[in-house]
């Protein structure tokens, strides 16, 4: 299970370089970019790779590879998405041979390598033949990738990215790997620069205080390869994300949107967990960056969307199999709801469509159910009494309108009073109701009434039956839903979703005793988010005073130095 320990924010360790290798780890581990079911799976590249030895073979290009090893389970470090294949480096690259230079060549030695750039500095020297170091054995060509197997630049790593003229030769204290057709350069230095690989490399380097791997070691090493296409999609997430870093290297704070980006993708990575036991292991990974991730409070507001989104996902608390299903608690909301019908107490509801598998976003817990909106609860829509009757606004009955639901999921106290008769033209919700903005630009705000009161037409409510009220709020609080209300409404001007369409969106229901606990753990991790944003708020006027006592004091301290 997630444990969200947020007193831990504050005194987190920092470091860009730790982000950079975070950002390693998720992107070859298949957890940076989405993946696309549509793309050809790494098995059928392989199939295509070792279709393009054979013919290199076969024209005398490139030597007959000796058989590999098998792949234990033990040498693989962790599960890989669907499509990806666990490889050995000799699968998906081959060398282009190597001898002493004939001609004036292009000299890349280890010392020419930036390593932070991943590329071949202008260090590479020009070398006539008679005067080639023994080391220049290594033929090398655009789209290469070098990595230093020895001391002092072990695990420097770059791709050769031009041709260079004379031609280049690279020393033989590099590894040299050239990928095979679908394996892109850039894909393969990320996999090497990841501390998945360079823990390999230290596993397999001797030497103590100059430690060093030969090829033989080296190639023995295993790569998660994904599909060619999400290859390309990990460069680029990589190199975006690299860029943020180097910002932050630069300024010390990244600008709004950089910032924004960066947290977006790290607390991605915990929604995109699909089992408590991989949301646990994501969340370690971040929860050390927390200190570069939570300093303002957008990402305070993106954490807690995320811990909304864990909570509908039953992803925050334990399951209990012993918990009545929710299959069950459905059956008892429709015979509440036909005695509530009975009783006059609701309307009559139309019957629902039955949910398709295509409908549903994700994949639930067992004891969970999708659900219809209208199928959970009474819902209805808002009316305003006509104005030109001010018998309707002659009373004390609270009336509110989509600016008294804020943004935090809260209702502010009325603006606006009606009479009795003004009620029996408008829609009441009852304490507990939970009501969204259904029209406009603050679509999809919604809250919890706290008290009694009518609202206008530009508002939906649903009184859940049975069901907890304060677990709807979270399930349609949280991003997903929003954006489908989003997506759903019509009018490019004005967006406005229908009751109608409305009480069709869906909602994942767990068993009602599960219900309970996930509205507790999100009140308690949002009373954190909430103690979080106190604490910035109260060190910014800290700072405030401390810049405003500066300017007030300089004048004077000026003068004490010009006048003594």
């Amino acid at each position: 299970m997630l444990l969200l320990n947020l007193n831990l924010l504050a005194t987190a360790p920092g470091g860009v370089a730790r982000l950079r290798e975070l950002i390693l780890t998720l992107a070859v581990q298949g957890k940076l970019v989405p993946q696309d079911l549509q793309d050809e799976p790494a098995s059928e590249l392989l199939k295509k790779i070792r279709a393009e030895k054979d013919r290199l073979i076969a024209e005398g290009k490139i030597k007959r590879d000796k058989p590999l090893a098998e792949i234990t389970e033990a040498e693989k470090p962790y599960g890989l998405p669907v499509g990806w294949e666990w490889v050995r480096l000799p699968e998906i690259t081959y060398n282009l041979g190597q001898g002493a230079p004939t001609e004036k060549f292009t000299y890349i030695d280890v010392a020419a390598i930036d390593n932070e750039k991943g590329v071949v500095t202008e260090a590479a020297e020009t070398a006539e033949a008679a005067d080639a170091p023994s080391r220049a054995r290594k033929n090398v060509t655009v789209g290469t990738v070098l990595y230093s197997t020895v001391r002092p630049y072990l695990k420097n790593i770059a791709i050769v990215e031009k041709d260079y003229a004379p031609r280049a030769i690279a020393s033989t204290a590099f590894a040299i790997m050239h990928p095979h057709g679908g394996l892109h350069s850039k894909y393969l230095l990320h996999y090497l620069r990841s501390s998945v690989f360079t823990d390999f490399v230290s596993s397999k380097a001797v030497g103590i205080a100059y430690p060093a791997i030969n090829d033989a070691n080296f190639f023995e090493g295993v790569i998660a390869l994904p599909p060619t296409k999400e290859q390309s999609r990990i460069v680029t997430r990589v190199e975006e994300l690299m860029r943020l870093c180097d910002a932050l290297e630069a300024k010390g704070q990244l600008e709004a949107a950089q910032h924004a980006q960066l947290v977006s993708t790290l607390l991605g990575t915990l929604t995109s967990s699909e089992t408590p036991e991989q949301l646990t292991e994501n969340w370690q990974r971040i929860a050390t960056h927390f200190d570069l991730l939570l300093d303002r409070p957008q990402a305070v507001d993106a954490l807690e969307q995320t811990i909304l989104q864990l909570a509908v996902r039953g992803m925050l608390v334990p399951q209990d199999l012993q918990d009545e299903p929710a299959s069950e608690l459905l059956k008892k909301i429709r015979i509440d709801k036909n005695r509530l019908i009975a009783e006059c107490k609701i309307k009559r509801d139309k019957p629902l469509p039955l949910i398709s598998d295509d409908e549903k976003p994700f994949a639930l817990p067992q004891g969970w159910e999708w659900a219809r909106v209208g199928s959970i609860g009474a819902t209805q829509t808002g009316g305003t009494p006509a104005s030109s009757k001010p018998e309707y606004f002659d009373g004390n009955f609270p009336f509110i309108g989509p600016g008294q639901i804020t943004t935090g999921g809260k209702i502010l106290p009325p603006e606006k009073f009606i009479s009795e008769r003004g009620r029996l033209e408008s829609s009441v919700a009852e304490p507990g109701d939970v009501l969204m903005v259904c029209i406009g630009g603050s679509i999809g705000k919604c809250a919890a009434a706290s008290y009694a009161t009518a609202f206008n037409q530009q508002i939906n409510s649903i009184h859940p039956v049975l069901a907890s009220s304060e677990y709807v709020l979270n399930a349609m609080s949280a991003s997903e839903f929003m954006a489908t209300v989003v997506g759903t409404a019509t009018g490019s001007a004005t967006p406005i979703i229908s009751k109608g369409k409305w009480d069709l969106l869906l909602l994942p229901v767990p068993p009602l005793a599960e219900q309970s606990r996930i509205v507790n753990r999100v009140e308690s991790l949002l009373r954190l988010c909430f103690e979080l944003r106190q604490r910035m708020t109260a060190s910014q006027s800290t700072q405030a005073r401390l810049a405003e006592a500066l300017v007030t004091d300089l004048p004077a301290l000026h003068c004490a130095k010009v006048h003594p």
